[in-house]
């Protein structure tokens, strides 16, 4: 026998040693493969913006659609959320359908922008009746954390601080007390 074919008998035996091994442990059976948890569709993107534009709508200064709110949830939600919150919020875009179905018997996108404040404030009421009730344990309620995305995101984003805000690009020295008057728009710098 040669060098070569001694060295790629002796390679094969320990590769099917190894490969061997791990079909007996696992029982030869594949896990079947899902997609992630925090895998939203483009129509996910567009429900979030939907709700995002439902709570800051677009006035005088542009709404959270504007601020692309509903891609900004995706990425907190993926990379910075606990696994038991994305769960709840991934659960509660169903959710949020599912009550959009039984109360006007139609999908969220497709209602008015009453019937979507409606629906938001009655779950807006929901959700503070569960954060009052819950354990540390217990996963934030999804509508608080929409709503809560949608002002962070908002609130942070260039639109927001730009034109929903008062911003001055190079602010001065700091003062500490500013007059204020009723209605003037607060802060970003």
């Amino acid at each position: 026998m040669n060098r070569r074919k001694a060295v790629s008998t002796v390679a094969v035996i320990l590769g099917g040693t190894m490969v061997g091994s791990q079909l007996f442990l696992t029982g030869c059976k594949q896990e079947p493969k899902r997609a992630s948890l925090t895998d939203f569709t483009p129509d996910d993107i567009a429900l979030l913006d939907e709700v995002g534009e439902t709570i800051i709508p677009t006035t005088d200064t542009p709404g959270a659609k504007a601020a692309k709110i509903g891609a900004f949830m995706k990425v907190m939600v993926t990379d910075c959320y606990e696994e038991k919150n994305q769960k709840a919020f991934v659960e509660g875009l169903t959710a949020l359908e599912a009550a959009s179905d039984k109360q006007f018997g139609k999908n969220f996108m497709n209602l008015d922008a009453a019937q979507k404040k409606e629906l938001l404030t009655a779950l807006d009421k929901e959700a503070r009746e569960y954060q009052k009730n819950k354990k540390d344990e217990d996963p934030s309620h999804y509508f608080k954390m929409m709503k809560d995305l949608t002002l962070q995101g908002y609130f942070t984003s260039e639109v927001g601080a730009t034109k929903a805000l008062r911003y001055v690009p190079v602010p001065g020295k700091y003062e500490g007390c500013i007059p204020y008057k009723k209605g003037d728009r607060a802060w970003a710098t």
